[in-house]
């Protein structure tokens, strides 16, 4: 569709031009009245010409081709639904070739600058998108933004998305003479929790939702990452690199078959009884194995955030998960995030306050009772969204270190129990991706088309039965490392849980036509 207008040739054609809203230029949103906030400015980017500013990308998202983008509107925005709110947002508009859709972009860890790669591909396909910095900069480790200012927290909670999404649906009619047809959603990580909370708190916005790795309930994710940086620490052991792998190379040795094909991945962790005991040095063994204390640090982080007194209190990471644990147990102190949040916030009325002596059952009850009203999304809290036809499909990488897989079963779990058959079956999706990283990358097919799925789903109402994932022929290494030697292409279909892929015996083990999906074997 060519957004500018066509000089009547033909009478119906004049009939119908006359008739439509008049369409704005690009330099006239400008001047459009926001009920939140202002237009900052208005420009035309020329096809190709775009130059991000400076700004991290969120963790696993690949650096974007801004080189193939087309001719789009630049509209930056600052939103200030509160006297203390200082959101930063942008939505780029296509100059032609619209597709009649509207996309919101979300962020990663705390935020704090526009996900500029993520709003290019959908640009590139026909999409208007958005994108807030959810009203701070930063580099998204730290929580210090929010100290005295309460607003700004909420504003991160879900505020901020909510204001973009209006202030960008209004400079679509604006632009176009007509609001989208379809509002998607599609983001991982904090986007994967910024969509469930537009689900929950703003179910008008959208109308379909790809929440990938959602980092969510994220109280209770703070306190995982905590656990799972105090480990080394307990028990006076170093997890590197060199012994995550080891620990990982024998967890795949010994589960990677349960799909029916030996190919390099755990297909099915939570069938899978590895137990990293089984690598403890023997007597007179000093190297190639782990001590007593790696093997107890391993062990935690499988079973989980426990009490002093032994009792489960949150899920641990899924046997596959090790290699991208690295970021979470190498520090001097657990993961950033995690940690500036009780420092800061939680707990910053208490100087001196130490990590070390955290005790993770008053720890969680203190990290709900701060943070949940705004943080967290509620599984049976999507009720109205579903009521109106929403549409929402997660989905996680088993091997994901950063965020436990097993967080995203346990909300898809009740989720699905708190929705009436109907709705559970026709608007919910749930599809576990092996080998697959945060958000990307791992040593599994992690490359698919979540955008596209929703699209479809919200357009023919029909829920997908499967996705196909590639896997990237550019094998991820190590930040400083040389190149890792390219992979064999990799395709396979991801299904929807509770069923997996299964080796159907015959054909090429790397193409996903020689997988079915079924009920996992007992």
């Amino acid at each position: 569709m060519k957004v500018h207008r066509i000089l009547a040739g033909a009478a119906g054609l004049f009939a119908l031009t006359v008739s439509a809203p008049a369409l704005a230029t690009c330099a006239d949103l400008a001047r459009t009245a926001l009920s939140d906030g202002r237009v900052v400015s208005a420009e035309v980017v020329p096809a190709g010409t775009f130059q991000q500013p400076g700004a991290m990308a969120a963790p696993g998202v690949a650096p974007a081709d801004y080189g193939a983008l087309p001719a789009f509107c630049r509209v930056r925005l600052h939103l200030t639904p509160s006297a203390d709110s200082d959101i930063n947002s942008e939505v780029w508009l296509p100059l032609d070739d619209w597709n009649g859709k509207y996309v919101g972009i979300g962020n990663g860890i705390w935020a704090g600058t526009i996900s500029y790669a993520q709003m290019a591909e959908p640009l590139a396909r026909g999409y208007a998108a958005a994108s807030t910095d959810t009203g701070h900069t930063g580099n998204g480790l730290t929580a210090t933004w929010a100290v005295g200012h309460p607003e700004r927290l909420v504003d991160f909670g879900h505020r901020a998305v909510h204001v973009t999404t209006v202030a960008a649906k209004a400079l679509v009619r604006a632009m176009y003479g007509r609001g989208p047809d379809l509002s998607l959603w599609n983001s991982c990580s904090t986007g994967g929790r910024q969509g469930l909370m537009a689900a929950h708190r703003y179910p008008e916005d959208f109308d379909a939702i790809s929440a990938m790795a959602p980092a969510n309930p994220m109280t209770d994710l703070m306190v995982q990452s905590m656990w799972a940086g105090w480990q080394p620490q307990r028990y006076a052991v170093q997890l590197t690199p060199q012994v995550l792998g080891m620990v990982h190379g024998a967890a795949v040795a010994q589960c990677d078959a349960l799909d029916g094909v030996t190919d390099g991945l755990v297909s099915r962790p939570l069938a899978c009884t590895f137990d990293p005991v089984q690598l403890q040095c023997r007597p007179g063994q000093g190297e190639g194995c782990l001590s007593p204390g790696q093997v107890g640090a391993m062990q935690s982080l499988y079973r989980g955030t426990r009490a002093a007194d032994g009792e489960q209190l949150l899920p641990g990471w899924p046997v596959g998960s090790e290699m991208q644990m690295a970021l979470l147990v190498m520090g001097q102190e657990p993961f950033p995030v995690a940690t500036s949040y009780f420092r800061d916030l939680v707990f910053g009325d208490q100087p001196g306050w130490d990590w070390r002596t955290f005790d993770y059952r008053s720890g969680l009850a203190a990290s709900g009772a701060y943070g949940a009203a705004i943080l967290d999304v509620p599984s049976d809290g999507l009720a109205a969204f579903f009521a109106r036809g929403g549409k929402l499909l997660l989905s996680h990488g088993w091997a994901d270190g950063l965020i436990p897989a097993t967080n995203t079963l346990a909300f898809h779990h009740d989720l699905f129990n708190a929705l009436p058959p109907a709705q559970r079956d026709g608007q919910l999706r749930l599809f576990m991706a092996p080998g697959m990283d945060h958000c990307a990358g791992g040593e599994g097919p992690s490359s698919f088309d979540t955008l596209g799925t929703i699209d479809a789903w919200a357009h023919t109402g029909v829920a997908p039965a499967r996705i196909v994932a590639t896997r990237p022929t550019a094998a991820p290494s190590m930040p400083g490392q040389p190149p890792a030697p390219p992979r064999a292409a990799m395709t396979r279909p991801l299904c929807p849980w509770p069923l997996v892929e299964i080796y159907n015996g015959t054909g090429d083990a790397s193409d996903a036509a020689s997988f079915t999906c079924a009920a996992p074997p007992t």
